[in-house]
């Protein structure tokens, strides 16, 4: 197989169990760039949540890419955009209101902030803004509008709270929008022609290249449809099992560096 595009999950993923990068996984990724194979990072995340692993792993310029908000953006890694997709004023309507019914915080994020909508900001919109690196601002409801500019919306709260919320989504929303569980306390929602497979398969044929010279390796349920794309599909071996079933490799854990090993089996020929 003729990889020339990996594509990489960050949380649970590129970062160990500690949330930081290992210099194994930075080596295996410098050695392949050096073979001219583009890496690029792909997550929930923005692209200021993206930017602080960019420099140490040596990606840099207009010629490098990265997807952002669970394939809702892609731009250049210094800020060029190249796509976005946007979330629809009438499905933040219908989602915000079902938080309530839930009893799930919930929150939306444009590209330049995060918009809580409960006045007691769940910590976990706390945790998500430390990642993320965007500011916070409280708004109700009623005071969104038409004109904000939202890519993702989220439920954040305790692990078995959003496992509820997902469980209990109508079917009409899953049929009309991309739901994906980033992590046990997220739950993301994007324009159902968003989504990371989505988005990777698009930059793919953007630099004339095909699925089977994509290699791509994640976690999280926002993995999965990137993970089936990909001509070699790794699941992480922390990660869940529906990205396993699918997976043409499972690696080792991110405690492992299972990023750095599947790297280097498959590309790196260590």
């Amino acid at each position: 197989m003729d990889i020339k595009l990996i594509a990489i999950d960050i949380d649970g993923t590129l970062l160990n169990e500690k949330n930081e990068l290992a210099q194994a996984t930075i080596d295996a990724v410098k050695t392949a760039s050096a073979k001219g194979i583009k890496v690029v990072l792909c997550s929930g995340r923005p692209l200021s949540g993206i930017r602080p692993y960019l420099k140490p792993l040596g990606i840099e310029g207009d010629a490098q890419y990265a997807i952002a908000f669970n394939g809702s953006v892609t731009e250049t890694v210094s800020g060029k955009l190249i796509s976005k997709v946007g979330i629809h004023y009438e499905d933040f309507l219908q989602i915000e209101m079902m938080s309530r019914e839930m009893g799930v915080h919930f929150q939306i994020e444009t590209l330049n902030e995060i918009i809580a909508t409960n006045r007691n900001i769940s910590p976990y919109t706390t945790f998500e803004a430390s990642l993320v690196r965007l500011p916070i601002h409280f708004r109700t409801p009623e005071e969104v509008t038409r004109e904000d500019d939202i890519i993702k919306m989220m439920y954040v709260d305790e692990p078995e709270k959003i496992q509820y919320a997902q469980d209990n989504l109508p079917k009409s929303i899953q049929n009309r929008m991309h739901v994906v569980r980033s992590m046990p306390i997220f739950l993301e929602f994007v324009n159902t022609k968003a989504g990371k497979g989505t988005a990777l398969k698009n930059l793919a044929e953007k630099l004339g290249l095909t699925r089977d010279n994509v290699m791509a390796i994640g976690d999280q349920g926002n993995d999965h449809s990137m993970i089936e794309y990909a001509g070699l599909g790794v699941a992480m071996g922390n990660g869940i099992q529906e990205n396993k079933d699918i997976a043409q490799f499972v690696t080792k854990p991110n405690s492992e560096d299972g990023v750095a090993f599947a790297i280097n089996k498959f590309v790196n020929n260590k």
